[in-house]
């Protein structure tokens, strides 16, 4: 029976058991290839992170996924994996490897502890969504303040931005529909200023309800800059997960549409082996 080792860490929060979960497995070079998914499964988080040696220009190599498919990148499985890493590695920045290309994330530490990471992202496709009426009527027949356009940085996201907090907050929508529009994450979202409330609802991903997206958060800076409601360079600050008491603030700006930041904490929860 074989032994692999994984550390938890709970991602854009400062406070245990807040924020996103991620499983990270830091030596997954001898788990089975058939395993990655349902060990994927097995955790039941909305994603699951597999560490291997680099074949590039990174430290290592990343492998992401989510209960019902591998991504090619997202935003909290690299946050919280250069967390978990950075520590033994002793290292202020790292290098992480994604099928989006490498990741560069500097490190931010408090004394030996490592307490918050900053991203540069993939800079975003963008187009509008074919399917945003459909859309609108599966969240319960909302109008949306901008365009409804779809962002594919590794993941596909779409944006619907409602008129208040109150409305994000509202939202019950209908998890059957949102699956019928494919594989995206619908990311509705309420902005004052530089202050965002969003929720990202995600069936086709396998997530019903994310705690936290960091691939989208970069994409909302961009978003929101192209349409004029901040400018480029405001960082923004959106609070996401607290209707499924997981609250997660995460940090974005776009300096442009081609450089693209995310930032936030994690906490190290929890280390284990699987045996299977």
């Amino acid at each position: 029976m074989a032994r692999f080792r994984y550390a938890i860490a709970d991602v854009f929060t400062d406070t245990p058991l807040q924020g996103n979960q991620v499983a990270v497995f830091t030596d997954a070079r001898e788990i089975p290839e058939h395993e990655l998914q349902r060990l994927a499964r097995e955790t039941n988080l909305s994603e699951t992170v597999y560490v291997y040696p680099p074949e590039a220009d990174g430290h290592v190599r990343l492998r992401i996924f989510t209960p019902s498919l591998e991504l090619p990148f997202a935003g909290h499985p690299v946050l919280g994996t250069a967390i978990v890493l950075g520590g033994p590695l002793q290292l202020i920045e790292i290098k992480l490897e994604t099928q989006r290309g490498t990741i560069a994330l500097e490190l931010e530490r408090e004394g030996a502890r490592i307490v918050s990471a900053r991203m540069r992202q993939p800079a975003p496709t963008v187009q509008p969504f074919p399917q945003a009426p459909a859309l609108l009527a599966a969240l319960g027949g909302v109008e949306s303040q901008l365009p409804v356009e779809v962002y594919d940085n590794g993941v596909p996201h779409v944006f619907v931005a409602l008129a208040s907090r109150d409305d994000v907050a509202a939202l019950d929508p209908d998890q059957a529909a949102l699956l019928r529009l494919g594989t995206y994450g619908f990311n509705c979202f309420a902005a004052e200023g530089t202050k965002v409330k969003s929720r990202m609802f995600g069936p086709g991903l396998g997530i019903a309800e994310d705690p936290a997206t960091g691939s989208a958060a970069g994409p909302l800076a961009l978003h929101l800059a192209r349409h004029e409601r901040i400018a480029f360079g405001d960082e923004i600050e959106i609070v996401q997960g607290e209707e499924i008491l997981r609250r997660s603030v995460l940090y974005a700006v776009a300096h442009s549409p081609e450089h693209i930041e995310v930032a936030g904490c994690a906490v190290i929860v929890a280390r284990g082996e699987f045996q299977i």
